[in-house]
């Protein structure tokens, strides 16, 4: 029966939780690594191709570096995680109309913790 084997449709993950596995495995070591290696680091049984697929597109992005060694390519990230969700907060600040008011709305839901990080990095002091 269609859509109840193992690699089902609704048992796939989509193009942008790969990438995202891709990056932390890229991000979880100071090396640059193979399309094998990244393979074996997650979970799921992806195929060798897929992986490649994934890095190609995340190259493409500018989301990693390619270093080739040889015929044998090995990738790092081009920026990390800290960064790269910086940058999608900027896109997402510059999306709306009242950029502002998006920041009200992010700073009421920021933890006492959060609040208090923020604070101490604009340079402002507590409650």
């Amino acid at each position: 029966m269609a859509g109840t084997g193992p690699h089902s449709r609704a048992e796939r993950r989509g193009a942008g939780e790969l990438e995202s596995e891709v990056l932390a495995a890229l991000w979880a070591t100071d090396d640059t690594m193979t399309p094998a290696e990244i393979q074996a680091e997650i979970s799921g049984g992806l195929a060798y191709n897929t992986v490649h697929t994934i890095l190609k597109r995340l190259y493409d992005k500018g989301l990693v570096l390619r270093d080739m060694d040889g015929r044998r390519g090995a990738y790092r990230p081009a920026k990390n995680a800290a960064e790269l969700t910086a940058e999608a907060m900027h896109e997402a600040l510059d999306r709306g109309p009242d950029s502002i008011a998006v920041l009200q709305q992010f700073v009421t839901g920021l933890s006492p913790r959060e609040e208090t990080a923020l604070r101490e990095l604009l340079g402002g002091s507590g409650p």
